[in-house]
């Protein structure tokens, strides 16, 4: 019995000291390093090119990896920026911080380490984005140094929270206007006056006009100057911000040769006066514009791809004449119209539409309902209109009836129609049938950092 026990655990020793030598082999083999001076670093990327991006407002993060392709160890001696802390890049490689010098990490051969970069850039001092740049240095244990560029642009901006206008404010900037809490309130009795500026609102932040808004030049847009991916910039995503808001009894909204995009709703507005003129409302996550109760007034402006309605209206007076009302929202299949148009539960509506242009992906982008007992509250003129033909009906006068056997319809009547990257130039190209009577609106698109 004792020395079957005896046996037994000689067994267990032998195993226990084979498992050993063979752990140690192995680690030996894979914990080997060179100084060798031709075995170098790859990097999944030389240079690391971050967004665009406010000054002192911290970017997200970006990764990129360090492989060892060599047939033994590497041991980085030194990670360090080559501006120290001067330019505002943090860097985290494998979970250590460079502050501003990490030391002493060692990659086996076929392994890789994993760093971390954000920017939170200084004021330059300027009213353009200016380029901020410095290098990663990696020194190895041989003496070798390799290096990955880091660069992104930063721009100045002035930044508000919560800003109230209680008196008359004339606002116009050079630098954009980035906007976070809740954005911008215009008090009651008080007029905003926006000149030639841009408008960043953070992802909760909106403009609240209680009082009157005067707009001349501007471009109302979210504040993410990053990208969702490679191809696609935040700014072209819907529902970034939280819109323009025109509350009951207020004076109004009066736009002129601005742009709103990519909010929730673009513009509402209830009780209200609402004038665009020479204006774009584009990409929105719920309504381009939803009225109701209200005076409308829309002169060569562009109305496009909006989940909801990309024009709404619910008892009011409107007039639209020469714009272009382009239903292509390419996030749903249960997108509204291009046009809505029906009464409201206080009043009717009243619709004078001319030279105007309706399209989009349906074969019908034009809803519109009569109040009860009402024969005629809409008159549309010299107008292409996607939706079945409708005869016999002295609202419509010179109408062009678009139908989804049309030679040339829908996106064709467009320069550019492009769903994959959500790239849209609603110029209204000379083959379209638009094109001959002055239907529509010619827009030629911002460009944006």
């Amino acid at each position: 019995m004792k020395s079957r026990f005896i046996s037994d655990m000689m067994r267990r020793l032998f195993f226990f000291l084979a498992s050993a030598m063979l752990l140690l082999t192995a680690c030996s083999d894979n914990d080997s390093f060179t100084t060798d001076r031709s075995s170098r670093l790859t990097f999944s990327r030389d240079t690391v090119l971050l967004d665009t991006l406010f000054s002192a407002v911290p970017s997200v993060t970006y990764t990129f990896w360090i492989h060892n392709h060599a047939s033994d160890g590497l041991r980085i001696s030194t990670a360090r920026l080559e501006k120290g802390n001067q330019t505002g890049f943090r860097v985290n490689v494998d979970g250590t911080f460079l502050n501003p010098v990490g030391q002493n990490f060692e990659i086996r051969k076929g392994d890789s380490l994993r760093v971390f970069v954000e920017v939170t850039s200084f004021e330059n001092h300027s009213t353009e984005p200016q380029l901020v740049e410095d290098n990663l240095l990696f020194t190895l244990e041989s003496g070798v140094e390799q290096r990955v560029n880091l660069r992104t642009y930063s721009w100045d901006a002035v930044k508000l929270t919560n800003l109230v206008v209680e008196r008359d404010t004339t606002i116009e900037s050079a630098k954009p206007l980035v906007l976070y809490g809740d954005g911008i309130t215009v008090s009651p009795e008080a007029t905003l006056t926006l000149k030639n500026t841009t408008l960043f609102f953070h992802s909760d932040a909106r403009l609240l006009v209680e009082g009157r808004l005067d707009a001349e030049g501007c471009l109302f847009r979210g504040d993410r100057l990053d990208h969702m991916f490679d191809y696609l910039p935040y700014d072209r995503v819907s529902g970034q911000w939280r819109g323009i808001q025109v509350a009951s009894e207020a004076e109004g909204c009066f736009l002129t040769d601005s742009e709103v995009h990519s909010a929730w709703d673009g513009i509402v507005a209830d009780s209200t006066v609402v004038s665009l003129t020479n204006t774009v409302v584009h990409n929105n996550r719920g309504y381009g514009l939803y009225a109701i109760d209200s005076e409308v007034q829309l002169r060569e402006c562009q109305f496009s791809n909006a989940e909801a309605d990309c024009l709404a209206l619910y008892g009011c007076t409107a007039l639209v004449d020469q714009c272009t009302l382009a239903q292509f929202y390419p996030l749903s299949a249960n997108r509204g119209a291009a046009l809505r148009f029906m009464p409201s539960d206080t009043h009717s509506s009243m619709l004078t539409c001319t030279n105007t242009l309706m399209t989009g992906y349906a074969d019908d982008v034009m809803m519109g309902k009569a109040s009860d007992g009402e024969t005629s509250f809409y008159q549309f003129t010299n107008c292409l209109i996607r939706t079945p033909e409708i005869t016999g009906d002295e609202g419509f006068t010179d109408i062009l009836w678009e139908s989804p056997k049309d030679e040339l319809q829908g996106t064709q009547h467009f320069l550019l129609v492009d769903s994959q990257n959500l790239i849209y130039d609603f110029t209204v190209k000379s083959d379209s049938p638009a094109y001959a009577p002055h239907i529509g609106h010619c827009f030629q698109p911002q460009e944006n950092p």
